[in-house]
Parts: structure tokens; sequence; C-alpha cells
């Protein structure tokens, strides 16, 4: 594991006006940096606290727009037939519960120490010696009483805070875990990724192996006509990743005929290709994405959110699922949200 330090809060409030001032910057293809391969997305999601955000996590962020939230694609609301159990509610933490969290611990000198959510870090060049002090936004931090900063794991102290990481514990209480139990987090393996699972059969005689022309000027142009039609594609690997393995670019089509779309859509490009049905449009996705970005300067603890067209779903990160965020999320649409917390409740 290893551990990286945020900037103090001066800094991150200087960053993200700095960023608020900037024209927006041509996003990264995310996907196939980290082993995704999808074509960059026009997501609206959420930044918690981050002046210059490292590549992370498989989402890239941005800060909402004024706090205006659009309503949900599609008239999406949340309602629940009565006596019946509404989506995430075994992620619900209430007071007296018990809970578990891994991840990163502050311990800062004359306060109690806090476990903090694992937000994007920032990368502003500090020398090795020179970082300033790790902080934790309010919103993102649980008071821990009854720590012992002994054992932590991957553990230093700078400017007199202690940082480390562990496994916790104990009882939920107004943003406070009471500790009964701290271990150190397992050690990460990182291995070799499975197959994708392409929603569509191969093509007789299989997936070619040939070089594919997805970054043809021809099929942004496409691409950028129909983003109220479907979604922003993926590069798969079928027979996973390698040298010579086939990728196969699939698009997801939320209106109208998936034939005629794949017959106009190979007018421009020839290589593997999977077109299938999906729930939402990436102006859709989009469109939740920045709804839920919107809850940011609420205080409920988001602090990651971006579309994902392979479960058509926005993905969603937070600190705890509690009567707080439940709220909050319900008139989004909670069966539109793949939802992440770092507090999980032990049943």
């Amino acid at each position: 594991m290893n551990p990286t330090d945020e900037v103090d809060d001066l800094l991150t409030r200087a960053g993200a006006r700095w960023r608020a001032d900037q024209p927006s910057p041509p996003e990264p293809d995310l996907d196939r940096i980290l082993g995704g391969g999808r074509r960059p997305r026009r997501w609206v999601p959420a930044l918690a606290a981050a002046s210059v955000a490292v590549i992370a996590a498989a989402a890239l962020t941005v800060l909402p727009d004024g706090g205006k939230q659009p309503a949900p694609p599609n008239g999406t609301s949340q309602s629940f037939a009565q006596g019946n159990k509404a989506p995430y509610d075994d992620l619900l933490v209430r007071d007296g519960d018990q809970v578990i969290a891994t991840g990163r611990v502050i311990v800062t000198p004359g306060r109690e120490p806090v476990f903090c959510a694992a937000l994007p870090m920032t990368d502003i060049g500090f020398t090795n010696g020179k970082e300033p002090a790790p902080t934790c936004e309010a919103q993102y931090a649980v008071t821990l009483k009854n720590l012992d900063p002994a054992k932590l794991a991957d553990a230093k102290t700078i400017e007199g805070v202690r940082i480390g990481y562990a496994v916790l514990t104990g009882t939920w209480t107004a943003r406070t875990i009471d500790v009964r139990d701290q271990t150190v987090p397992p050690t990460t393996v990182v291995s070799q990724p499975p197959p994708d699972q392409v929603p569509c059969p191969p093509p007789a005689g299989g997936w070619k192996t040939t070089p594919n022309d997805f970054d043809k000027v021809a099929v942004s142009r496409f691409l950028d006509t129909r983003q109220d039609q479907a979604t922003d594609p993926r590069v798969q690997y079928p027979n996973g990743r390698g040298p010579g393995a086939p990728e196969v670019y699939t698009i997801g089509v939320a209106h109208g005929d998936l034939a005629t779309f794949r017959s106009a859509f190979e007018k421009v490009y020839g290589g593997n290709l999977c077109v299938h049905q999906v729930k939402f449009s990436e102006a859709e996705l989009v469109q939740l994405g920045t709804a839920v970005g919107n809850l940011i300067p609420k205080g409920v603890g988001v602090y990651l959110s971006g579309g994902s067209s392979e479960e058509d779903k926005v993905r969603v990160s937070a600190l705890v699922y509690d009567e707080a965020l439940k709220t909050a999320l319900t008139p989004i649409g909670l069966d539109d949200l793949q939802l992440e917390v770092a507090v999980k409740p032990v049943r």
C-alpha cells in the first residue's frame, strides 16, 4: 500500500479557484490508461477537494456547476411500494450500528484521530520531506475513539501529523466510530485482469486481430453527434490483454434501432464492433452525474461520481450511506446509481 498525502485546506481552496477559472481541458482516456480502454467520457461528475487530481480512480471529476441540479433523465425518480426494501438499504448506517472501515487514518496532535475517505490525491510536486501535514475535510472524516496509533500500517509522520492505514470495526454514533478492533489492511495483489465479457457474440470466424481504426476523426465526429442516442464506446478484450489480442469496440444504444445505428457506424469504422442495448445515452449519464456532483457542497460526503454504460448506472463514491445521503440521492434515482461507500455496516 502506498499512502499519499493531501495538501492543506488553503492550497486546496486556492487550487479549486484556479481550476474554476481555467478552460476545460480535453479528458484523458482513463479506461485505456487503467485497463478498460474507453473513449473519453463527457462526464460532469464530482471531485471532492483536489486542485490537481492524480489519476487514481476510474473517473475524472470536475466541480459541479453552480449547484444547479438538473432533473434526472427520462423523468427518473425514486419511489418504493410500501414494505419493499429500497436499493442500498443493506449499506444504510444508523447510530448504534456496528461498522467496518478500511483506509487512511490521520492523527493530529491535540485532536482526536480521524478516518478519512479515499479522496483523489493532489500532486503539486512537493520534494521528499517537504510535504505539508495531511488533513481531511470535515464531511469526509470520521472521529475515532480508542484508536491505537502505534498499530497503523505504513505509518509516517509529516509536520508532526501521523498518517497510516487500518481496518477498523466498532460502534457508529454521530460520525464517530468507537473502535473495538483494529487490524492491518490486507496486501493488495495486482494480477492480470480476466478476459472482458463482451455483450455480443463473436462473428463467424471470431474477432479480428488486425488493428482497429477507432481513433479516426470520422469516428469521433460520428459519436459526437449521437450523445443523445448512444454511450461513448469502450474497448474490450474478449481474449484477454496481450500482444496481438483482438480489441472490440462496444457501443451502447439507448434510443433507436440497433441495426440502423450499426449500419451507419460501419461506414466510418471497419474494426471489431459490438452494438448493444443500454438504458441511458451518454448525455443522460452526464445529466445523472451532474445531479450527483451537485451534492458536494451540501456536505453529505459524496466525493466521486461518473457514468458507467456497462452497468447502466452512475457510479457514486461517498463516505457513508446514512439517512442524510439517502435523502439526497433518492430524488436522483437510487436504482440508477452504483454506490460505493468507505464505511459499511457489519451485518
